[in-house]
């Protein structure tokens, strides 16, 4: 009954963010071509959703644990498919940005809504799997804007596209509201002085300061990448057609799938043999980066291993989070997740559009973007990840792990 009316609405509500989150990097072409955006323009369009998702990740974690998820997410989510009606009728780059927007403002909960009520209503023992496997249904949602979009692109248009998913939201919406229910702790009567507070005793405490700076850099690469930008790199670096990189970001996702469900059973059974489970996501980011050195270097003969490791390690980022908020009071832990998920979104939306800027620094190709550019942008990024994971190892003597 918990898993009907818990899981199922929230995990529903994620698969549509994580649709509205990747369908660009398959629609790009169109956009392009009938709005004419260059690559910085596309990638600020698109990073858009990554900025309003992240400005309200504070906010959020204050609603989150003042009204619970369910009347916070379920709000937002109207305003979400509002803006995916602005998206599909706009017909300049000013209102797609202003659709986009509302887009990343409307789903900014359905991850860290569904986290909170995870932890109301299930074992802290469990979390680690139970996380997984929502954000697995994520991935089918990143699965879905691949090859099946590109599919339904034959039937309609990218517009047509948008207002499907505007109804699917509205209904969402109106799922979480009706069919979750409240729960004893759901909601918490500090004033907003004292919520304030326990937002700066998150942001202060020595382990957050620790996975900080790693989960703003991998993951907030891991998004710029995955949700746009692998695409243009298997056209113009790999030399795939459309429907080659459309299957391909279908691939990526489903190593996502599969990368979240193992990584966060494996984390558990850990837990359960008396080991901490920081250990996956310490060695899976560890991996992660490395992978990367592969892109950078352009080892096309070897790119479709290379984007399937991506996808599989890239997801291990996120199990961060259910181990960070085990060192928090359940009362906090709504505050702990937006903040740490508020760098990643951060982290998203300067590195998707920071590659499209120094993309744009090389002369086009007649196909697409010059392979060196993206030999730069990728390189800068990955040095970035090899500091901060640096700054994870060095500073484990005087930040804790637990408090």
């Amino acid at each position: 009954m918990v898993v009907l009316r818990v899981f199922v609405p929230f995990a529903f509500a994620y698969f549509l963010s994580y649709l509205f989150r990747t369908v660009n990097a398959v629609i790009a072409p169109d956009l392009v071509r009938d709005v004419g955006l260059d690559a910085a323009l596309l990638g600020l369009l698109t990073s858009t959703y990554f900025l309003t998702f992240a400005a309200f990740q504070l906010p959020l974690g204050i609603c989150l644990d003042r009204f619970g998820p369910r009347r916070t997410e379920s709000s937002l989510l109207l305003i979400a498919a509002a803006g995916a009606v602005v998206f599909a009728v706009s017909s300049s780059a000013p209102g797609l940005i202003l659709g986009r927007a509302l887009i990343g403002l409307g789903v900014s909960a359905c991850l860290m809504g569904a986290f909170k009520a995870y932890v109301l209503w299930f074992p802290g023992i469990r979390l680690p799997t139970i996380n997984g496997i929502h954000l697995a249904v994520g991935s089918v949602g990143a699965m879905t804007a691949t090859a099946p979009v590109e599919a339904v692109l034959h039937l309609t248009d990218w517009r047509g596209v948008f207002l499907g998913l505007a109804a699917l939201t509205g209904a969402a919406a109106v799922l979480l509201f009706v069919v979750v229910p409240e729960r004893e702790g759901d909601t918490t009567r500090d004033t907003l002085k004292e919520q304030l507070k326990g937002t700066l005793a998150v942001v202060s405490h020595p382990f957050f300061l620790r996975i900080a700076p790693l989960t703003f850099t991998a993951q907030g690469t891991f998004l710029a990448y995955q949700t746009l930008w692998a695409g243009p790199w298997l056209r113009d670096v790999a030399g795939f057609d459309r429907t080659g990189a459309a299957n391909m970001l279908l691939l990526i996702a489903g190593a996502m799938l599969v990368g979240f469900i193992v990584l966060g059973w494996t984390a558990e059974r850990l837990e359960k043999m008396g080991l901490n489970p920081i250990i996956v996501p310490t060695v899976g980011m560890s991996l992660f980066i490395f992978i990367q050195a592969g892109l950078v270097l352009q080892w096309t003969a070897i790119s479709v291993p290379l984007w399937l490791i991506f996808g599989f390690f890239g997801t291990t980022g996120i199990i961060f989070y259910p181990v960070l908020t085990r060192a928090f009071p359940s009362t906090l832990s709504g505050r702990v997740v937006t903040a740490i998920n508020l760098l990643v979104f951060v982290g998203a939306f300067v590195f998707q559009w920071g590659v499209g800027e120094v993309i744009d620094l090389w002369p086009p190709t007649e196909d697409g973007y010059a392979p060196a550019a993206y030999r730069v942008a990728f390189g800068v990024l990955l040095a970035l990840e090899v500091l901060s994971l640096g700054w994870f190892f060095a500073v484990r003597r005087w930040l804790p792990v637990t408090r």
